[in-house]
Order: structure tokens, then sequence, then C-alpha cells
């Protein structure tokens, strides 16, 4: 009969991080807080998350038991400099759509699961860093991200991937506490520049630069873009800022081969003007929050990251794709990107591309003027 002991022998073979054990009593007070926050959660349900029925285990898997949760630190190597600038590390080697990393991993150690005679399942909507904690891997920090306790140097750079299984182990001692010292003075939501974290590990996801990057709706509103700095897909900047993680931070790391390999594919200007065969192909299978409908977004993204490099060689990128794109969201944002850059070039652009505009395009490109 499988022990406890043979399955962490087996998930340290796997070269997990780290690994941990808790009940598959329902998450009460992650079900109440969603239940109490739908103003700002309310969104998930509608993108078909079922973050509410995530709240039970026997949801996911009928007669569950225990839950096994999985700790992979995704920043064990180094990633290119200007991608990380762009694009939050937690989706540089994504493969939930490749499957040739992680999924291997996960897959693996479920097999071993599986000929043991433990069936289990692999839920995306349960509360997975609620989990982490209760099992003992860590604590949270005021950002709201989760910080491992034995591995990474105690950094959040780790995913929790957990497993509900309907075998009994004993539980591990939790941890749900947040581990902040006082001393950091709340740095992590100082950095936020949108004011989505609230300190006390509480965050509202609408404001989150992540969120606005692949589910914002529209135009993104002009307060926000240029806080909104140079991410396109994704935010790291309440981990960068955060003294917990400095220590695997100033670790020196090998280069990522396979992220390195992707680099010139994810430059802005490529993003800027591709077509969704390029999207398909190289973008899409490692970020795919968004379809090759949101093409738009991705563009507008792209643009706004330009406007607020202020870096004059991307002018005539962002003149080229006025041209080219027949959406007004993205029109209207390389009017204001072309507006933060500046330069006399910029400004004959405009002034060319005001006159055939309408709309919030006009209203853009007015505004731009304005500014200029």
């Amino acid at each position: 009969m499988l022990t406890k002991q043979d399955i962490i022998a087996e998930a340290r073979r796997l070269k997990f991080a780290d690994i941990g054990f808790t009940n598959a009593e329902p998450f009460t007070s992650q079900k109440e807080y969603l239940l109490d926050h739908m103003t700002e959660y309310g969104w998930t349900q509608k993108a078909g998350f079922s973050l509410l029925d995530g709240t039970d285990p026997q949801n996911i898997l009928p007669g569950a038991k225990s839950i096994i949760v999985l700790l992979e630190s995704y920043f064990a190597e180094a990633f290119p400099h200007q991608m990380e600038g762009n694009f939050g590390r937690c989706y540089l080697d994504d493969d939930r759509v490749t499957k040739d990393g992680l999924a291997l991993k996960v897959k693996a150690f479920r097999q071993f699961l599986k000929a043991n005679s433990i069936d289990s399942k692999v839920p995306f909507n349960l509360p997975h860093r609620l989990a982490a904690a209760r099992a003992g891997l860590g604590t949270f920090g005021k950002n709201s991200l989760f910080y491992a306790r034995r591995v990474a140097r105690a950094s959040s750079w780790i995913i929790p991937v957990t497993i509900v299984i309907d075998s009994e182990f004993p539980p591990d001692e939790p941890t749900v506490a947040i581990g902040c010292p006082e001393w950091c003075r709340n740095a992590c939501v100082a950095a936020c520049p949108t004011g989505a974290l609230k300190g006390g590990g509480k965050i509202d996801p609408r404001r989150c630069i992540s969120y606005l990057t692949y589910y914002g709706e529209g135009l993104t509103p002009r307060e926000l873009r240029e806080p909104m700095g140079m991410y396109v897909y994704g935010c790291d900047r309440c981990q960068n800022v955060c003294p917990r993680n400095l220590p695997w931070m100033s670790e020196a790391k090998i280069m990522n081969s396979r992220v390195a390999a992707k680099a010139a594919d994810f430059e802005l200007a490529c993003l800027l003007h591709m077509d969704k065969p390029y999207f398909t192909q190289k973008i899409w299978p490692h970020m795919f929050y968004m379809s090759a409908d949101d093409l738009w977004r991705w563009k507008m993204n792209a643009a706004r990251a330009m406007g607020n490099s202020l870096n004059p060689a991307y002018t005539a990128d962002l003149i080229r794709a006025f041209k080219e794109n027949s959406d007004e969201r993205v029109q209207s944002m390389i009017a204001w990107a072309l507006s933060r850059i500046g330069g006399q070039e910029a400004k004959e652009a405009l002034n060319q591309f005001q006159k055939g505009s309408k709309g919030i395009v006009r209203d853009e490109i007015e505004q731009a003027f304005a500014e200029l």
C-alpha cells in the first residue's frame, strides 16, 4: 500500500520543488470571500472560471479525501531581459498548451498515483494558493501572492499545482498567514501603479495590470495607460520590489534556452504587425488568454508599451500600423503612443491621420495634439 513517504519520494524524483498534503474539506473562507466580493470577482463566473464551484473539492472529484499540492519554481532559470520587461515571468515558459514541460511531470506523477489505485483530478478552479498554505508549504504576501517556505529562497516565484485524490493521507500543519515583515512598509502596495493592491493580502483584480492586459474591455482608459508601463501581457511589479524575493532574484541563473529561442517572435514590432497565422503559430501556444479574435488587444497593448518606451525608433512602426489597422481601439492607442514619443515625424503623421478620422480615433488625435 502506498504511503505518504512514497508519494513524497516520487515528487522529489520528478524534481518538483516541494510537496504538501491537506484534507479535502471545502474552502469555506474562500467561498465566503468570493460571495462578499462579487463586484470584484463576478467577471470570473461570466468567463467560465467557476471559482465558487472550485471551493468544494467534491465538485471536482466526488469522494475526494485529500489534496496533494506540488510546488514548481518557474523562475529557476534566467529569461531574456527584454521579455521580462514586457511579460510576466510565469508566462514565459508556460506549457499549458504545448504540454512539453511541467505538464509532463504532472502527468507522470498522476500515472504513479493511478498505478497505485489512486484516482486524481487536477482542477483549474480550486484555490491553489490557499490549498498550498493549508498544506503547510508557505505563507501569503501583502500582494496576495503565495510564498514558499522551504524552497526558492522562500520567494513567490513558484506555482502551486493541486491534485485532488480519492485516498486519505495525513495532512500537514497549515501555514495560512501573511508572512511579510513589518519593516517592508508595504513596498508591493506602494509599487502597484494602478492601485490594484489593497494591502493585507487583498486585491481588486479588475485594476491589476495582468487583468487589464488580457481581459480589459475596450480601449484602455487614459489614466491607466502610462501606469501600465511596458507590460504587454501580465505583470511582475509587486514581485520585483518585494524584499522577500530579493534572495532568489539575486541568485545567478543560467539562461532558459526555450524562452531565448522564441524571444525574437515577441518583439513589440512583431506583435504590432502580426496577422492571425503568426499569432496562432508563434504567440498563442505560449500566451493563450487572448484568442485570435483578440488581436486588437495584443496590438493595442504593444502600441501602449511603445508609447511608454518614449523611444523614437518605434515611430515608423506605429505610423505603419495605424495605416494597416482598421480597429479604432488600435488606432486610438497608436495616436496616444505617437503623442507620448513626440517629435516632428509623429506630429506630421497625426496631422495626416486626423483628416480622415472620426469617433474615438479623432478624439484621441485631438487630445494628442493638445498634449503635444
